[in-house]
């Protein structure tokens, strides 16, 4: 008898050595699974990459696995799709909603910018054309099956996984598989220790390898009040008279801020001021969370509030008409990064007056026009012209989704056994080794950062045979 060595094989398709367009590869006992499936975005050379061949076929692929809903994590889906995957799509319920809602966003985008790209003549290609399109979106979402959490899934013989609560937007988890003995966890996006408005994460005991986020590696998050900091901006713009341009991440920011408003408004801490949600999504990411009961913390008056603080902007008419109005007024619109979307004709109206004020409320990744405003730029590119930014910057570090450094440590502190090893992702390196060094010091747990492409393989199990069967 000899002994068959069986390995279970990571491959970094994405989110390695940055924060976008996350891919996992998990190879193992015959089967190609996909953890998170995510969109390229930021500086060009990344962007880039949504448009080379997938590195294998991806009709080889047998399922995908989906942490949660941001385009990061998701995006890319209906690409792959298009380009020969067949296969099911697993998620949480709340997460399936939002994806469909975030990915038919996405298509709507790509496509009116292919179209004005066309139309005015402000593109290398000829003629410019869309990642995809909504049909693809569509047609993706046939593929999209639900999990509650808890609930273990069989792939084959051996091979199982589960999701479990990260606390990062509504729907999130960490994934949990098991191979064979050996148990790996997919950290996805991990969410703060005391969200806002979600359940706070759920805390893993035991795991061989983590595949550990690490976006805010290298920082702790300010001990800020969220609301003051926010209420103190809009009365600083109100009293210049002007306008209040919130770039808003549409899904859980989007409604934090909405939350913030409300309790702002029920403590009369606003001033007389028309506030506005102009996004579509943003009014369907708000719809869906408070479907989802069971996956927020808001009671049923916070819901009520918090739905009725805004004028809801749906249509393209009535968007128009917002912009048109130069009144003072505080608006949200998409997106977060001011990578697209509605805010982008606000900052063509309003952005090159020192009156208004732009609040960036997340992070800004590298090559975004939200982090091109941080570093300081007076202007920005789009719509195939530059136009001039002179209106206040301003930036809130309370409202991040995602853990910080000691939110990590103390998360994978809760294990009781020593990991065979972390592996960092979807983080900038400075990020990954800032958060790999207090890893190894303050747990002593094997720690790597890991690198676009790379494969790391794991032993699962030996078998033993016969000679004449090898």
């Amino acid at each position: 008898m000899k002994k068959k060595k069986k390995k279970a094989k990571l491959r970094f398709l994405g989110g390695a050595g940055t924060v976008t367009g996350s891919k996992i590869l998990v190879e193992s006992k015959g089967k190609r699974i996909l953890v998170d499936c995510g969109m390229f975005q930021g500086i060009k050379a990344l962007r880039e990459k949504n448009w080379e061949d997938f590195p294998v076929e991806p009709s080889s692929i047998d399922a995908i696995l989906l942490t949660h809903a941001h385009l990061d994590h998701c995006g890319y889906i209906p690409a792959l799709v298009a380009k020969g995957f067949k296969g099911e799509i697993h998620c949480t319920p709340p997460t399936k909603d939002l994806t469909e809602v975030i990915l038919s966003d996405s298509a709507k985008i790509q496509e009116e910018e292919a179209e004005r790209a066309n139309r005015y003549k402000y593109t290398k290609h000829k003629p410019a054309k869309p990642l995809y399109t909504l049909v693809d979106v569509e047609f993706a979402m046939g593929l999209f099956i639900t999990h509650n959490l808890h609930q273990w899934v069989i792939l084959n013989g051996g091979m199982k996984f589960q999701f479990r609560n990260s606390g990062h937007l509504p729907g999130s988890a960490f994934i949990e598989m098991k191979i064979n003995k050996k148990v790996f966890v997919f950290s996805g996006d991990l969410g703060r220790t005391k969200p806002l408005i979600l359940p706070s994460p759920e805390y893993i005991k035991y795991a061989d390898v983590v595949v550990m986020e690490s976006t805010y590696g290298d920082r702790l998050h300010t001990e800020e009040d969220p609301q003051k900091v926010l209420g103190d901006i809009i009365w600083e713009t109100y009293r210049r008279k002007g306008i209040l341009m919130i770039p808003t991440f549409t899904v859980e920011r989007a409604q934090e801020l909405l939350f913030l408003l409300a309790n702002l408004k029920e403590q009369n801490e606003l001033p007389g001021i028309q506030i506005f949600l102009d996004s579509p999504m943003g009014v369907q990411a708000t719809n869906i969370l408070l479907k989802h009961s069971d996956w927020h913390s808001l009671s049923k008056e916070e819901c009520l509030a918090m739905n009725s603080i805004a004028e809801l902007i749906v249509d393209a008419k009535a968007s128009r008409a917002v912009v048109a109005d130069s009144a003072p007024k505080i608006v949200l619109a998409g997106s977060g990064m001011i990578t697209g979307g509605r805010i982008l004709h606000y900052l063509s109206q309003f952005g090159d007056d020192p009156n208004n004020t732009i609040l960036l409320a997340g992070f800004q990744a590298a090559g975004t026009r939200g982090r091109t405003l941080l570093e300081g730029a007076n202007e920005l590119k789009f719509f195939g012209t530059t136009h001039k930014i002179n209106a206040q910057i301003k930036q809130m570090h309370s409202l991040s989704g995602h853990g910080d450094q000691q939110d990590i440590l103390n998360w994978l502190s809760h294990l009781k056994n020593k990991p065979e090893q972390i592996l960092l992702n979807h983080g900038e390196p400075h990020q990954s080794n800032a958060l790999r060094v207090k890893i190894q010091d303050e747990l002593g747990f094997p720690c790597r950062t890991v690198q676009m492409d790379q494969r790391i393989s794991f032993k699962v199990e030996e078998e033993l045979v016969r000679e004449d069967m090898l």
